[in-house]
């Protein structure tokens, strides 16, 4: 939620804003949201007034009373204030009702640093990390992969919970573990403190943490409960401080969140529907670190770095993206997206999403710390460190080797109790063998046929 005091006192900053994100039909709201303010202020204005001559008129009947005076008249005026107070405190919170839902309703301001476009064709690229691979022998997709070498069913988790599941077999399993201890004693190394969240959350909290209304096609909602199932541990971990005032000198608060996610993938109809690049349960490692606002986006920049870090140490080629002004969510000031290099495909795909969301997460959700100024709001920023089944495409496409198999990172071996190759569940077939057992059958009808007419 924007600042009431931003609308007050820079409101060109956010018509300006919205323009650059595509949302001219917002500029509007930003004039609507001044009268209502003022609106609120005249009330407010008319409520102190008669508190003060609330207060007069008790003092004058005090005085009227100790000399023996007739009050019967101001004691009729100060009948009457209470319910005047009332009226337009009723008022007054009516108006404020509505500039709040406006408020909420208002997407955050960006950073000066994001690039101007329309859609993902205008992100800018600002880095690129490793080495393309080069295989030597046509890439086999991970779909076919996983097929060949048994370490997925995703025709049984079909038949028991409908498309985009799966189950994960034998060292694929063990791959998906490896990848989020691994993330976990990455991020322990740096200082952050491993938290495992609820995986469900009441609507109060998620309201706070996204604009709800637009993500109800993505989220899964618990019939007759008032709970959602997490699409992020983003998002319960930074609603633990929910209606808190934090001390100051214990920001930088910095956690690592594991849990499972849960995702409708409404808007995604169409896209990756086979293998396990996106499902509607996945498993995720995120970082976050909730801040000053002095300090927030030298720590944006230490998140994306420590993501820089963990995917040059599996060995993958990735580039760092600007996701530009018209392709950014309305939560986030600023966004950069790693993106990963996948061969099969022959295409850069997203991997990692590292957002500074400024204090827009924290109004919504009332989190503030303790200043010599008065309480301020915090700062919340988050970024993926890993999500497993993402990783775990990469990883199948880009080590795969000539002979079908599929190399394990040197990072992920000691997490693999020192195994440097995935064990195929399935046995690989040889090269010609299909031709020579069909020629066999072939030979074996033919021999049983002799002599029949």
């Amino acid at each position: 939620m924007l600042d009431i005091n931003l609308i007050r006192d820079q409101p060109d900053i956010v018509k300006k804003d919205l323009q650059k994100r595509g949302q001219e039909d917002k500029v509007s709201w930003v004039a609507e949201i001044r009268e209502l303010d003022a609106e609120w202020k005249n009330l407010k204005l008319q409520v102190d007034d008669l508190r003060h001559l609330r207060n007069k008129l008790s003092l004058e009947i005090s005085q009227l009373k100790k000399e023996k005076k007739d009050a019967a008249a101001a004691l009729k005026r100060a009948a009457d204030i209470p319910a005047m107070i009332a009226e337009k405190e009723g008022r007054q919170n009516e108006v404020w009702k509505r500039i709040e839902e406006k408020l909420m309703a208002l997407p955050n301001v960006l950073h000066t640093s994001v690039p101007f476009g329309s859609d993902d064709d205008h992100n800018k690229v600002e880095a690129e990390f490793g080495k393309k691979p080069k295989l030597g022998f046509p890439a086999k997709s991970h779909v076919d992969l996983i097929e060949q070498l048994g370490f997925a069913d995703i025709e049984r988790a079909a038949k028991i919970s409908g498309a985009r599941f799966w189950f994960l077999k034998g060292d694929l399993a063990l791959l998906e573990l490896a990848l989020q201890r691994y993330a976990v004693d990455f991020m322990l190394e740096r200082d952050f403190t491993i938290i495992q969240p609820p995986y469900l959350m009441g609507k109060k909290a998620y309201d706070g943490v996204i604009a709800l209304d637009d993500f109800k096609e993505m989220m899964y909602k618990i019939e007759d409960d008032d709970l959602y199932l997490i699409a992020t541990s983003e998002h319960p971990l930074v609603c633990m401080f929910m209606d808190e005032i934090l001390e100051e000198a214990d920001l930088p608060i910095k956690l690592v969140g594991i849990s499972a996610c849960f995702r409708k993938e409404a808007g995604a109809h169409g896209k990756d529907t086979k293998g396990i690049f996106r499902g509607h349960q996945f498993n995720k490692v995120e970082q976050i670190i909730i801040s000053t606002p002095e300090d927030s986006w030298k720590l944006h920049e230490e998140l994306i770095k420590n993501a820089e870090n963990f995917w040059t140490s599996l060995g993958l080629h990735f580039r760092k993206v600007n996701i530009c002004s018209g392709a950014i969510g309305s939560v986030a000031a600023k966004k950069y997206d790693l993106e990963c290099w996948m061969p099969a495909q022959d295409a850069y795909r997203e991997v990692v999403s590292c957002s500074n969301c400024t204090d827009y997460q924290a109004r919504r959700l009332k989190i503030r710390y303790k200043t010599s100024e008065g309480n301020k709001a915090v700062h919340t920023i988050n970024s993926t460190a890993v999500a497993t089944s993402r990783a775990l495409v990469a990883i199948l496409e880009n080590y795969q080797t000539k002979d079908g198999m599929v190399e394990i990172p040197k990072v992920l071996q000691s997490y693999m109790g020192g195994l440097k190759k995935l064990r195929p569940l399935h046995p690989l077939p040889q090269k010609g063998a299909g031709s020579q057992e069909k020629k066999a059958e072939q030979g074996k009808k033919a021999e049983q046929g002799k002599g029949k007419t």
